[in-house]
Protein backbone atom coordinates (compact mmCIF):
# COMPACT_ATOMS: atom_id res chain seq x y z
CA UNK A 1 0.00 0.00 0.00
CA UNK A 2 1.30 3.35 -0.73
CA UNK A 3 2.14 5.75 2.02
CA UNK A 4 0.35 8.55 2.98
CA UNK A 5 1.93 11.57 1.11
CA UNK A 6 1.44 14.06 -1.90
CA UNK A 7 1.35 12.59 -5.49
CA UNK A 8 0.46 13.93 -9.11
CA UNK A 9 -2.91 14.43 -8.62
CA UNK A 10 -4.92 12.22 -10.80
CA UNK A 11 -7.09 14.12 -12.06
CA UNK A 12 -4.46 16.84 -13.65
CA UNK A 13 -7.03 19.57 -12.23
CA UNK A 14 -3.92 20.56 -9.87
CA UNK A 15 0.10 19.75 -9.50
CA UNK A 16 -0.07 17.57 -6.18
CA UNK A 17 -2.91 15.61 -4.76
CA UNK A 18 -2.66 14.28 -0.73
CA UNK A 19 -2.84 10.85 -0.41
CA UNK A 20 -4.11 9.71 2.85
CA UNK A 21 -2.85 6.08 2.77
CA UNK A 22 -6.61 4.62 2.06
CA UNK A 23 -8.18 7.13 -0.17
CA UNK A 24 -7.07 10.26 -2.12
CA UNK A 25 -8.00 13.87 -0.12
CA UNK A 26 -9.44 16.87 -0.99
CA UNK A 27 -6.50 18.76 -0.19
CA UNK A 28 -4.21 19.84 -3.07
CA UNK A 29 -1.54 22.00 -3.82
CA UNK A 30 -0.29 24.32 -7.09
CA UNK A 31 2.88 26.10 -7.11
CA UNK A 32 3.11 25.38 -3.02
CA UNK A 33 -0.28 27.23 -2.22
CA UNK A 34 -2.60 24.87 -0.76
CA UNK A 35 -6.60 24.80 -1.59
CA UNK A 36 -9.31 22.22 -1.41
CA UNK A 37 -10.86 20.58 -3.95
CA UNK A 38 -13.16 17.72 -3.21
CA UNK A 39 -12.79 14.51 -5.01
CA UNK A 40 -15.94 12.57 -6.39
CA UNK A 41 -15.83 8.94 -4.25
CA UNK A 42 -14.40 6.47 -7.00
CA UNK A 43 -13.04 9.10 -9.84
CA UNK A 44 -9.88 8.69 -9.18
CA UNK A 45 -7.42 5.01 -9.40
CA UNK A 46 -5.11 4.29 -6.43
CA UNK A 47 -1.60 5.25 -7.00
CA UNK A 48 1.02 2.25 -8.81
CA UNK A 49 4.10 1.53 -6.33
CA UNK A 50 6.60 2.31 -6.00
CA UNK A 51 5.98 6.03 -5.53
CA UNK A 52 8.20 9.14 -4.80
CA UNK A 53 7.37 11.38 -2.71
CA UNK A 54 6.15 14.97 -3.87
CA UNK A 55 5.99 17.34 -0.86
CA UNK A 56 4.49 21.04 -1.49
CA UNK A 57 7.13 23.64 -0.62
CA UNK A 58 4.91 24.52 1.92
CA UNK A 59 5.21 21.75 4.35
CA UNK A 60 6.78 18.59 4.85
CA UNK A 61 6.53 14.67 6.42
CA UNK A 62 6.96 15.06 10.63
CA UNK A 63 8.88 18.53 12.02
CA UNK A 64 10.90 17.40 15.71
CA UNK A 65 9.90 14.06 15.79
CA UNK A 66 6.39 14.09 15.08
CA UNK A 67 3.98 13.00 12.66
CA UNK A 68 0.85 12.94 11.34
CA UNK A 69 -1.93 14.64 9.54
CA UNK A 70 -1.36 18.39 11.03
CA UNK A 71 2.28 18.45 10.53
CA UNK A 72 2.63 16.33 7.13
CA UNK A 73 2.60 19.56 5.20
CA UNK A 74 -1.39 19.61 4.19
CA UNK A 75 -1.90 23.02 6.91
CA UNK A 76 1.22 24.55 5.96
CA UNK A 77 1.27 28.16 5.35
CA UNK A 78 0.28 29.11 1.86
CA UNK A 79 3.86 30.19 0.22
CA UNK A 80 2.89 32.68 -2.19
CA UNK A 81 5.27 35.52 -2.17
CA UNK A 82 2.27 37.96 -3.99
CA UNK A 83 1.62 40.59 -1.92
CA UNK A 84 -2.33 41.27 -0.85
CA UNK A 85 -4.84 38.94 0.42
CA UNK A 86 -5.44 35.44 -0.51
CA UNK A 87 -7.31 32.59 1.22
CA UNK A 88 -5.10 30.04 3.02
CA UNK A 89 -8.36 27.89 3.57
CA UNK A 90 -11.84 28.66 2.96
CA UNK A 91 -12.15 30.33 6.27
CA UNK A 92 -8.92 31.80 7.05
CA UNK A 93 -7.22 34.78 5.12
CA UNK A 94 -3.79 35.42 4.87
CA UNK A 95 -2.52 38.87 3.72
CA UNK A 96 1.25 39.28 3.02
CA UNK A 97 1.13 42.89 4.14
CA UNK A 98 2.54 45.04 0.94
CA UNK A 99 0.68 48.18 1.79
CA UNK A 100 -1.90 49.66 4.88
CA UNK A 101 -5.23 47.72 4.93
CA UNK A 102 -8.07 47.95 7.53
CA UNK A 103 -9.05 44.98 9.46
CA UNK A 104 -12.05 44.11 11.93
CA UNK A 105 -10.85 44.65 15.53
CA UNK A 106 -10.44 41.43 16.95
CA UNK A 107 -10.38 39.19 13.29
CA UNK A 108 -6.25 38.54 13.93
CA UNK A 109 -5.72 35.09 14.48
CA UNK A 110 -1.81 35.31 14.18
CA UNK A 111 0.53 37.36 12.17
CA UNK A 112 4.44 36.76 11.06
CA UNK A 113 7.25 39.75 10.98
CA UNK A 114 7.54 42.88 11.74
CA UNK A 115 3.15 44.07 12.01
CA UNK A 116 1.73 47.06 13.81
CA UNK A 117 -1.91 47.30 14.69
CA UNK A 118 -4.11 50.67 15.54
CA UNK A 119 -7.17 51.44 16.42
CA UNK A 120 -9.08 53.20 13.49
CA UNK A 121 -12.07 55.41 14.25
CA UNK A 122 -14.47 56.03 12.37
CA UNK A 123 -14.42 59.84 12.63
CA UNK A 124 -17.96 61.56 14.60
CA UNK A 125 -20.33 61.21 11.72
CA UNK A 126 -19.68 57.69 11.47
CA UNK A 127 -19.64 57.39 15.05
CA UNK A 128 -23.01 59.20 15.05
CA UNK A 129 -24.44 56.99 12.65
CA UNK A 130 -23.40 53.70 14.13
CA UNK A 131 -24.98 55.15 17.76
CA UNK A 132 -28.71 55.77 15.87
CA UNK A 133 -28.47 52.50 13.75
CA UNK A 134 -26.30 49.67 14.93
CA UNK A 135 -24.51 49.36 11.87
CA UNK A 136 -20.83 50.41 11.71
CA UNK A 137 -17.22 48.38 12.18
CA UNK A 138 -14.66 48.64 14.07
CA UNK A 139 -11.55 48.66 12.62
CA UNK A 140 -8.00 48.39 13.21
CA UNK A 141 -5.66 49.57 10.58
CA UNK A 142 -2.78 47.20 10.06
CA UNK A 143 0.38 47.98 8.31
CA UNK A 144 4.67 46.58 8.21
CA UNK A 145 5.80 43.84 6.59
CA UNK A 146 4.63 40.56 7.20
CA UNK A 147 1.89 38.02 6.88
CA UNK A 148 -1.47 38.47 8.55
CA UNK A 149 -4.28 35.59 9.46
CA UNK A 150 -7.69 37.04 9.68
CA UNK A 151 -11.04 34.83 10.66
CA UNK A 152 -14.21 35.80 12.17
CA UNK A 153 -16.22 32.36 13.92
CA UNK A 154 -14.99 30.18 11.18
CA UNK A 155 -17.20 32.07 8.80
CA UNK A 156 -16.61 31.35 5.15
CA UNK A 157 -14.08 33.85 3.94
CA UNK A 158 -14.60 35.34 -0.16
CA UNK A 159 -12.59 37.36 -1.60
CA UNK A 160 -13.75 40.54 -4.29
CA UNK A 161 -11.68 43.38 -6.37
CA UNK A 162 -13.33 46.47 -6.73
CA UNK A 163 -12.60 48.22 -9.78
CA UNK A 164 -13.93 51.87 -9.73
CA UNK A 165 -16.86 50.44 -8.47
CA UNK A 166 -18.86 49.98 -5.57
CA UNK A 167 -20.91 47.43 -3.22
CA UNK A 168 -22.73 47.83 -0.33
CA UNK A 169 -22.56 45.40 2.54
CA UNK A 170 -23.75 44.02 6.27
CA UNK A 171 -21.05 45.37 8.40
CA UNK A 172 -21.04 42.23 10.13
CA UNK A 173 -19.28 40.46 6.93
CA UNK A 174 -17.06 42.53 6.58
CA UNK A 175 -13.90 41.23 7.42
CA UNK A 176 -10.94 43.45 5.70
CA UNK A 177 -10.29 45.66 3.01
CA UNK A 178 -7.64 47.96 1.06
CA UNK A 179 -6.92 51.28 3.27
CA UNK A 180 -7.24 52.82 -0.72
CA UNK A 181 -11.14 51.82 -0.77
CA UNK A 182 -13.66 54.33 0.99
CA UNK A 183 -16.05 53.43 3.77
CA UNK A 184 -19.39 54.86 5.06
CA UNK A 185 -22.59 53.81 6.96
CA UNK A 186 -25.41 54.73 4.97
CA UNK A 187 -29.18 53.86 4.97
CA UNK A 188 -30.70 51.22 2.78
CA UNK A 189 -32.57 53.53 0.07
CA UNK A 190 -36.46 52.80 0.16
CA UNK A 191 -35.57 51.83 4.23
CA UNK A 192 -36.90 53.94 7.33
CA UNK A 193 -36.28 53.45 11.12
CA UNK A 194 -39.60 51.82 11.65
CA UNK A 195 -38.28 48.93 9.50
CA UNK A 196 -35.25 48.38 11.70
CA UNK A 197 -31.64 47.33 10.29
CA UNK A 198 -31.80 48.86 7.30
CA UNK A 199 -28.11 50.74 7.05
CA UNK A 200 -25.62 49.20 5.64
CA UNK A 201 -21.64 50.04 5.56
CA UNK A 202 -20.63 51.16 2.02
CA UNK A 203 -17.07 50.60 -0.10
CA UNK A 204 -16.25 52.46 -3.08
CA UNK A 205 -13.35 52.67 -5.17
CA UNK A 206 -10.51 50.73 -6.38
CA UNK A 207 -8.93 48.00 -4.30
CA UNK A 208 -9.74 44.35 -2.42
CA UNK A 209 -12.38 43.36 0.15
CA UNK A 210 -12.67 40.29 2.38
CA UNK A 211 -16.49 39.13 3.50
CA UNK A 212 -17.83 36.70 5.45
CA UNK A 213 -20.68 34.59 5.34
CA UNK A 214 -22.55 31.93 7.26
CA UNK A 215 -22.45 29.23 5.31
CA UNK A 216 -21.90 28.78 1.72
CA UNK A 217 -23.96 31.75 0.11
CA UNK A 218 -26.21 32.42 -2.89
CA UNK A 219 -25.50 35.09 -5.52
CA UNK A 220 -28.36 36.00 -7.83
CA UNK A 221 -28.69 38.11 -10.81
CA UNK A 222 -31.20 40.69 -10.03
CA UNK A 223 -31.61 41.76 -13.63
CA UNK A 224 -33.41 37.95 -14.15
CA UNK A 225 -36.41 38.85 -12.06
CA UNK A 226 -37.65 40.92 -9.27
CA UNK A 227 -35.71 39.79 -6.63
CA UNK A 228 -36.51 40.05 -2.32
CA UNK A 229 -33.83 38.64 0.12
CA UNK A 230 -35.20 38.47 4.02
CA UNK A 231 -33.21 41.76 5.62
CA UNK A 232 -31.22 39.40 8.02
CA UNK A 233 -29.98 37.15 5.81
CA UNK A 234 -28.52 39.75 3.36
CA UNK A 235 -24.41 39.52 3.05
CA UNK A 236 -24.01 42.08 0.02
CA UNK A 237 -25.02 43.80 -3.03
CA UNK A 238 -23.86 45.61 -5.90
CA UNK A 239 -23.83 49.30 -5.18
CA UNK A 240 -26.54 50.68 -8.27
CA UNK A 241 -28.87 48.37 -7.52
CA UNK A 242 -32.27 50.02 -6.60
CA UNK A 243 -33.83 48.55 -3.22
CA UNK A 244 -36.78 48.93 -1.43
CA UNK A 245 -38.69 47.52 1.71
CA UNK A 246 -41.21 45.16 1.08
CA UNK A 247 -43.38 44.75 4.14
CA UNK A 248 -45.21 40.93 4.95
CA UNK A 249 -45.86 42.36 7.87
CA UNK A 250 -49.51 41.05 9.84
CA UNK A 251 -50.57 41.26 13.59
CA UNK A 252 -49.90 37.48 14.23
CA UNK A 253 -46.11 38.48 13.01
CA UNK A 254 -46.07 41.39 15.37
CA UNK A 255 -46.76 39.43 18.23
CA UNK A 256 -44.58 35.93 17.31
CA UNK A 257 -47.40 34.07 15.90
CA UNK A 258 -47.00 34.86 12.32
CA UNK A 259 -44.16 33.57 9.99
CA UNK A 260 -41.54 36.05 11.58
CA UNK A 261 -40.54 37.39 7.98
CA UNK A 262 -41.68 40.77 8.02
CA UNK A 263 -39.78 42.61 5.96
CA UNK A 264 -37.62 42.31 2.77
CA UNK A 265 -35.46 43.81 0.95
CA UNK A 266 -36.50 44.25 -3.00
CA UNK A 267 -33.59 44.76 -5.67
CA UNK A 268 -33.82 46.00 -9.67
CA UNK A 269 -31.25 46.53 -12.30
CA UNK A 270 -28.40 44.95 -13.03
CA UNK A 271 -26.09 43.40 -10.32
CA UNK A 272 -26.08 40.87 -8.30
CA UNK A 273 -27.29 40.14 -4.23
CA UNK A 274 -25.20 38.00 -1.62
CA UNK A 275 -27.29 36.02 0.84
CA UNK A 276 -26.14 33.99 3.14
CA UNK A 277 -28.35 30.57 4.64
CA UNK A 278 -28.66 31.97 8.15
CA UNK A 279 -29.89 34.95 9.46
CA UNK A 280 -27.61 35.44 12.12
CA UNK A 281 -27.54 34.25 15.50
CA UNK A 282 -30.54 33.17 17.50
CA UNK A 283 -32.14 34.37 20.31
CA UNK A 284 -32.93 31.89 22.77
CA UNK A 285 -36.60 32.32 24.04
CA UNK A 286 -37.00 33.76 27.36
CA UNK A 287 -39.53 34.92 29.89
CA UNK A 288 -40.00 37.19 32.32
CA UNK A 289 -41.77 35.51 35.17
CA UNK A 290 -42.29 36.38 38.27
Amino acid sequence: MTAAQWLPDPTRRHELRYWSGDAWTEHVADEGVQAVDPLADGSAPEPAEPIDEHVPTGGGHGRGGISGDLVDGRYSESTSAAPGPSLQNSKLLRVRVAEPFMARQGAMVAYQGAVSFAYQGGGAARFLKKALTGEGLSLMRVEGQGDVFLADEAKQVHLLQLDDSGISINGSNVLAFSADLAWNVERVRGGSMVAGGLFNTTLRGTGWVAITTDGDPVVLDAAEAPTYADANALVAWSIDLQTSIRSTATAGALIGRGSGEAFQVAFGGQGFVIVQPSEGPTVPPHSHGG
